[in-house]
């Protein structure tokens, strides 16, 4: 086989597999929950280490028939990447995270969607593992094609999202790993690999022509709205921002909050979801559909003043901005992270909203709602932040997830965009036991003292109703007379003040009675100097968010779950943060299973080195995967908010350090001289700039936000091209070095790293939510230490021998 085919094939198969990931994570996110995407893919790339321990168990086999395993491992990588959500959604495998913890039923089915998901990495992964034992001294080159396919294949699949539905994309990368088997046919290849390939190529068309339908959970969102009369899906979208689909049911209202005192027709509407969950309504603001929330808590702000300036934050689909115009406001911006959501209300749904985004006193921002406060220099009479939660909770299924909007930093931010007579507005939906005001109101409290303001109450009013709060903080105190209208404003519509200066006990729940008192004895309390204790002392963290740990919805407490169990049961406290329980339950599943494969090799053949070499064989290659992969996922998490969109901020990440990587190990192919001294250099550097990263990286980039998209790209690629650079050195070195010692521990050595790689996508997060992003890039630099710790021992001065060394010798 030439190498230049085989070279293609790698780079191939190893975009396919990367795309596949991203792909996955669209439609699991789509099926399930972000969450579940993020456990079934970590689950996935164990894949890469079971390959290790396969190559480790049957190396010579492997070796005997490479000219043959190699393309049928990608023939069958292409047939299971093709079929396999197929196959996941079918009624006997289909499985709901929301019911994980509900019973036992899902469990079997929970192991089967792991199963079908962990084949073709593995298969990826076995024939790259394969091609790297075959030539090891010609590894930097083959680890090149393998980062600089993984590269290509994230920008692959943003292309494929913008084209093609979620459902076939999976299909159409199948084709890739099937070319790739194609590249590695040998000239006689025999009866049964044709034969194969003949299968993989109807199995892809199959799948291409006819790909299966997606099926929600039916706790989603949309799930529970189709089952309204007459319920339809009118329209869909696609992008790498999520799948857009337009709703109708002519049962369907919009109302939050409302006021049951509202004498008029609630008009019936379509809605938008996004990857099956809820996004907006679609309001005419010519047929003054806003009407209704004029007698809903959200109306608060207007009852105040009337704002000349509105900034409407994540605008949606401009239920928020219909409201502000219904009020007069001649200037508003609105800002909308989602470019496909502006196309869609721009375009085909622009007569449905009565023209809303072409009204001469609109301006429409196409950012990141933070990026706009972080770059705008524009003051505003009201700043409306986005609805908070859902009606009914979602059961912490958001804990995991970045919200940068409702950090600490970014109402400080808010603030400083506020003129004088200024009002932020935010709305929650109630919540028992209450969390998600709590720890908004602790936001707003701590950022007021942050801002030199000693007495909260006197700049913070709050309106209820039986199931949504809403909060509008002044920028300057309440008068006597805007107290009083207030008053009046709830009075007349039924609500309760449950914040306001002077206010009496009672008036906090006249119309609207709570079950106890634990809510506004809590309320008083963040607004005392006692907050603080209050933080270490409720069951659930209500302390704010921070850019550094910006999980507004992280809730849970690991030393209140006792107390959670006795009020609550033992069955209902999971519910409470189902987003962070799964990450630990993907933990504790990656873990044995990780070590398990590790052991194997040690346990099913004779070894060729002796003990204390193995260990330093396990601390290289263990901490310079676990080290990537921190280091992957840190920069996954900062994109995200950089360039506006999760998905862009990983294929952006993911894109630049693997190429970066890949010339690195390319360049590693020509340290022919003094290896050992490159090795420590690149080891070191990447130790120094993760260090210099925990402390500079989010000042760096919080302050260069406001830079056009391909200057931050720029920007992007100056922080992280040198460091991936760097750390595409030490793999292939680390491999060429075993092969010229022992190479039969090449296979074992790569499984250590894909097994550590894998959990260090789960422990990346757990660290960020505990200790925040630069903890997460410290642990990387104390992994990369980890492999610089053993370096020398493993390359030359104390050499990996083929046998146990005498009991006098130094290991």
């Amino acid at each position: 086989m030439k190498p230049s085919r085989l070279y293609a094939a790698i780079g191939f198969l190893s975009a396919a597999a990367i795309a596949f990931q991203l792909a996955l994570m669209q439609i699991l996110s789509i099926t399930q929950w972000h969450h579940f995407a993020y456990m079934i893919l970590s689950v996935a790339l164990l894949g890469f280490g079971a390959a290790g321990t396969v190559l480790a168990m049957f190396r010579s086999y492997l070796m005997e028939r490479f000219d043959r395993i190699l393309p049928a491992l990608m023939f069958f990588c292409a047939i299971s990447m093709g079929g396999g959500i197929d196959l996941s959604q079918h009624p006997v495998a289909r499985f709901d995270s929301y019911l994980l913890f509900a019973g036992a039923e899902h469990a079997g089915r929970l192991l089967l969607i792991y199963g079908i998901f962990f084949v073709p990495f593995f298969l990826a992964a076995l024939a790259i593992g394969l091609t790297f034992t075959k030539d090891s001294r010609n590894i930097g080159v083959l680890y090149f094609w393998n980062l600089i396919g993984s590269g290509a294949g994230s920008l692959l699949a943003l292309c494929l999202m913008w084209i093609l539905p979620p459902r076939q994309i999976p299909a159409i990368l199948a084709l890739i790993p099937l070319i790739s088997g194609l590249l590695t046919m040998p000239r006689k290849p025999g009866a049964l690999l044709q034969t194969t390939a003949l299968v993989s190529l109807l199995s892809v068309a199959v799948a291409t022509i006819q790909p299966g339908e997606l099926v929600l959970s039916e706790f989603k969102s949309l799930s529970r709205a189709m089952q309204l009369p007459a319920a339809n899906t009118a329209m869909e979208r696609n992008s790498p921002y999520g799948f857009l689909q337009v709703y109708s049911s002519p049962a369907l209202r919009y109302a939050p909050g409302l006021s049951l005192t509202y004498p008029g027709n609630i008009p019936v509407r379509r809605a938008v979801f996004n990857n099956g969950d809820w996004v907006g309504p679609l309001l005419n603001w010519r047929r003054n559909e806003a009407a209704a929330m004029d007698f809903s808590t959200a109306a608060l702000p207007y009852i105040l003043d009337r704002p000349a300036t509105a900034l409407v934050l994540d605008m949606s689909t401009g239920a928020s901005v219909v409201h502000a115009l219904s009020h007069g406001i001649r200037e508003i911006t609105a800002v909308e992270p989602n470019p496909a959501l502006i196309s869609l209300l721009t375009e085909e749904l622009a007569a449905e909203i009565g023209h809303l985004l072409r009204q001469p006193s609109l301006n429409v921002a196409n950012t990141d709602p933070r990026a706009w406060l972080l770059t705008d220099r524009q003051a505003y009479d009201l700043i409306v932040l986005p609805t908070i939660d859902t009606f009914g909770g979602t059961a912490g299924l958001n804990a995991i997830q970045e919200h940068y909007l409702f950090t600490k930093e970014a109402f400080g931010d808010a603030w400083r965009r506020l003129t004088p007579r200024g009002v932020l507005c935010i709305t929650c939906w109630m919540d028992y036991p209450p969390r998600h005001t709590l720890k908004m109101l602790a936001t707003i409290v701590e950022m007021l003292a942050d801002q030199g303001i000693d007495d909260p109450r006197s700049v913070i009013a709050a309106a209820r109703s039986w199931g949504a709060i809403t909060f509008a903080v002044k920028k300057t105190p309440y008068s006597l007379e805007e107290i009083e209208r207030i008053r009046a404003f709830c009075l007349r519509l039924n609500f309760d003040p449950a914040l306001l200066p002077g206010i009496q006990a009672s008036e906090r729940t006249f119309f609207n009675a709570m079950q106890d008192d634990l809510f506004f004895n809590t309320v008083d309390r963040l607004l005392s100097s006692q907050r603080k204790a209050l933080y270490t002392a409720y069951d659930f963290h209500i302390e704010p968010a921070t850019d550094d740990r910006p999980y507004f919805a992280r809730f849970l407490r690991w030393q209140s779950l006792r107390n959670l169990s006795d009020h609550f049961g033992n069955r209902t406290v999971p519910f409470f943060e189902i987003g962070y329980l799964v990450v630990f339950l993907t933990l504790l599943q990656i873990l044995p299973a990780g070590l398990l494969l590790m052991v194997i090799p040690l346990l099913s053949r004779r070894r060729t080195v002796h003990g204390r070499a193995k260990g330093r064989i396990f601390l290289y290659f263990s901490g310079i995967g676990m080290g990537y992969l921190l280091v992957e996922m840190a920069f996954i998490q900062r994109f995200g908010l950089y360039f506006g969109n999760s998905l862009q901020g990983a294929a952006a990440a993911i894109s630049i350090l693997l190429s970066a990587s890949g010339l690195g190990s390319y360049a590693s192919g020509r340290l022919k001289d003094r290896r050992i001294y490159w090795q420590t250099g690149a080891l070191a550097g990447i130790i120094f700039l993760l260090l210099l990263g925990s402390i500079w990286l989010t000042p760096l980039l919080l302050k260069s936000i406001g830079l056009a998209p391909p200057f931050r790209l720029l920007l992007a690629l100056l922080v992280l091209f040198p460091l991936g650079f760097l750390m595409g050195i030490p793999f292939p070195t680390g491999i060429r070095t075993l092969g010229e010692k022992c190479e039969n521990e090449i296979p074992w050595a790569w499984g250590i790293n894909g097994c550590f790689s894998v959990i260090s996508t789960a422990l990346a997060t757990i660290v960020a939510i505990e200790a925040g992003f630069a903890a997460v890039m410290v642990c990387a630099a104390l992994a990369y230490g980890c492999a610089l710790a053993v370096l020398r021992r493993l390359t030359g001065q104390d050499p990996v021998t083929d046998s146990p060394p005498a009991p006098d010798a130094e290991a």
